[in-house]
């Protein structure tokens, strides 16, 4: 059976070096990758994919970068635009690619910007400083927007703020680009709610928690013109043994919806989780060493047989072969130089096949 071409975009800190985002084929008969080439960039902290699959955002020191994906996966620089703040942690698309959306964890700041037709970088149509206590804590109590998701229905913007333990859901005006406050879930004290993801139906949302290392789930729909989350389920994304000073980092779906993967640092472990998707509740399958220290991002192979863990403080990317029915994973061939890696999508070529 023919499969499309895959390539990767991995992120980092550049350190001597402007070429922080690379770009690898993919094998994906044998869970490898291979580096190709380089993009001249300065510390792209979160790469985004366009829901149409043909662009490619990044985060800069100077604002946002806006690439266009080309048929061999290369890119090729659209333009660039300020956001008016400090660089982002995360960037997003609406579900039209009409808009962008830049998470801010120095100022707390949720940053909207039009799309132009052609992909490039619009301007600033609204931006929002959440506003907290004030604390002599270097972490808790004070604003940091960790990740800006919109629900499936491309109705709601959802920002996590790690900082006020809080997710901040804003309705969107599709034609200004302007955000209104509709509804606040609240998280436990020093949870710090990282980064939430929305199951392909758009009735679940997932929501990992970095400071007290679990996921929240919630079923999602809009009632009477306004969103309505309720808690299902809260899950632990550790073994109950586990390495003290964990935190919890990243979450990603199986290509099917059937399982959940996250990533610890400080346990340095991998989770995988059932999924039940007319529930949308989670099984715990295992949670199980990467082979690296800090794993900041991952990412699952199409078939879940696959495995890449970015590892940001070793500087690695490892490789690891999956069996979710025996619940185990093994390496995968040697693990692949990378400098302070933030972010890795792997990401299926139009019109291509192998």
């Amino acid at each position: 059976m023919a499969q499309e071409k895959m390539v990767a975009y991995v992120a980092g800190y550049t350190h001597n070096d402007n070429h922080g985002l690379k770009i690898f084929d993919v094998d994906r008969m044998k869970g490898r990758m291979t580096e190709r080439s380089e993009v001249e960039i300065t510390n792209p902290s979160y790469i985004s994919i366009s829901h149409n699959g043909k662009l490619l955002y990044s985060i800069t020191d100077d604002g946002v970068e806006a690439y266009r994906i080309l048929a061999d996966g290369g890119l090729e620089e659209i333009n660039r635009g300020p956001i008016n703040g400090m660089r982002g942690c995360y960037i997003s698309t609406d579900y039209e690619d009409k808009f962008l959306f830049v998470a801010g964890y120095h100022d707390g700041k949720v940053t909207v910007l039009s799309l132009r037709e052609d992909g490039g970088i619009g301007k600033i149509t609204d931006d929002i400083y959440h506003k907290g206590l004030g604390s002599v804590a270097e972490r808790n109590f004070r604003p940091h927007v960790e990740c800006v998701k919109m629900t499936r229905d491309n109705k709601y913007l959802c920002a996590t703020d790690l900082g006020m333990d809080h997710i901040k859901v804003y309705r969107l005006d599709h034609t200004t680009g302007r955000l209104k406050l509709a509804d606040i879930l609240r998280s436990e004290i020093e949870s710090a709610p990282r980064h939430i993801k929305f199951s392909v139906d758009g009735k679940f949302a997932y929501i990992i928690h970095e400071l007290k290392n679990y996921i929240d789930v919630y079923s999602y729909k809009e009632e009477n013109g306004q969103p309505q989350f309720e808690k299902l389920q809260t899950i632990s994304t550790l073994n109950k043994y586990h390495a003290g000073g964990s935190a919890a980092s990243a979450i990603q779906f199986s290509e099917d919806g059937n399982y959940i993967f996250c990533s610890n640092a400080g346990d340095n472990s991998v989770g995988a989780f059932a999924r039940d998707q007319e529930t949308g509740l989670l099984t715990k399958l295992f949670v199980l060493p990467i082979s690296g220290d800090y794993p900041k991002d991952i990412e699952i192979f199409p078939d879940a047989k696959y495995l890449v863990s970015l590892n940001h403080e070793s500087n690695s990317i490892t490789f690891f072969h999956v069996n979710l029915e025996n619940k185990t994973i093994i390496m995968n061939g040697p693990e692949l130089y990378f400098h302070k890696g933030n972010c890795i999508i792997l990401h299926k070529l139009q019109g291509t096949e192998i």
